[in-house]
């Protein structure tokens, strides 16, 4: 996404949060706020019409949840990287969160600095868990059918082992001594071999299949 603004809807049912948030976003001379949403239905529409790079969606809405409105977004649009927006941590949400193909999540509190990062970080495909919290979460995921992921090729479970570790497409791609374009062809292969909506979810297909290899 080099040179171009990052589009963001923002989704909260307290309009003031989401004012305020839209404001922190918009600015950033990178980050273009192109909607608010208070509702899961708004939200929805607003993705379909706008098509944005990033939405950052509030858990708790009035006529449903940002887990439904997250897997009904990512079954419309695969390419828009949603963050879960909470008021704290709860592991519950996030298992609920990955497996709707969320990137992750950012709880409420955060500063300005950390909000702008978790929406630059989604917008680049990368993971907002860290391994180790990833690796908590595991046993809880909903189990997949056996045998995903035996078609991957050696160098799609390298790159898997790297996206288990928490690296960047940029570390990968240094770390392979190939291009980053390399890198995002590997990882959509991934992705679309092993049935996942984001990187995140990939790697916890892989952790449970057993195809992540640690050093």
């Amino acid at each position: 996404m080099a040179g171009e603004r990052i589009r963001v809807i923002v989704c909260d049912d307290h309009s003031v949060v989401a004012q305020g948030l839209a404001m922190v976003l918009g600015a950033q001379p990178d980050i273009e706020v192109v909607g608010v949403a208070g509702t899961m239905a708004a939200v929805c529409q607003l993705a379909s019409s706008l098509r944005p790079d990033v939405v950052l969606m509030d858990y708790g809405l009035p006529d449903g949840d940002g887990v439904l409105a997250a897997a009904a977004i990512k079954a419309a649009q695969p390419t828009v990287h949603i963050v879960m927006l909470t008021s704290f941590l709860d592991e519950d949400v996030l298992v609920a969160a990955i497996e709707a193909g969320c990137s992750g999540y950012v709880t409420k509190h955060k500063g300005g600095d950390e909000l702008t990062t978790a929406v630059r970080l989604a917008a680049n495909g990368e993971s907002l868990v860290s391994p180790d919290m990833l690796a908590r979460l595991l046993p809880r995921l909903r189990r997949t059918q056996h045998g995903l992921g035996s078609d991957l090729t050696s160098r799609e479970r390298e790159v898997l082992d790297l996206l288990a570790e928490g690296a960047s497409k940029e570390a990968i791609a240094r770390r392979l001594f190939v291009s980053t374009n390399t890198v995002r062809n590997h990882i959509q292969n991934v992705l679309t071999k092993l049935g996942a909506h984001s990187r995140l979810e990939a790697v916890a297909v892989a952790s449970r299949e057993g195809l992540i290899h640690r050093s």
